[in-house]
């Protein structure tokens, strides 16, 4: 109840949390996709080969380039399908975080020489 004693509605229609998860979700596979990547790269000479986009720098050069496109590609697919969507945003958050982790327990050297 309010202070004139009418009774007001609690009810209020969510905001769409879409955008924000697709963002969030987004980041964590561009992080992963680097990582694995950055791992291919140092790896097989074939991805070494074909991930040397500009000379000076090597194969890092296009590590970054694919992983950036990706994330871009992860942010604009997700953002349309949940633009106007209410998403479980606590699931979501847990993948990214799994997918932050474990792309940085990748780039880790001792982890990245088990491979």
């Amino acid at each position: 109840m309010n202070a004139s004693g009418h009774v007001t509605s609690t009810s209020t229609p969510a905001i769409p949390n879409g955008s924000g998860a697709a963002a969030v979700l987004s980041a964590g596979i561009g992080a992963f996709v680097l990582a694995v990547l950055a791992i291919a790269g140092d790896k097989s000479a074939f991805m070494k080969r074909n991930l040397n986009f500009y000379m000076p720098t090597g194969p890092l050069s296009g590590v970054t380039t694919v992983a950036i496109l990706v994330w871009i590609f992860a942010w604009v697919m997700l953002e349309w399908r949940w633009r106007t969507k209410t998403v479980p945003i606590k699931q979501i958050n847990l993948a990214a975080l799994t997918l932050l982790g474990l792309s940085l327990l990748m780039t880790f050297p001792p982890v990245v020489d088990l491979f």
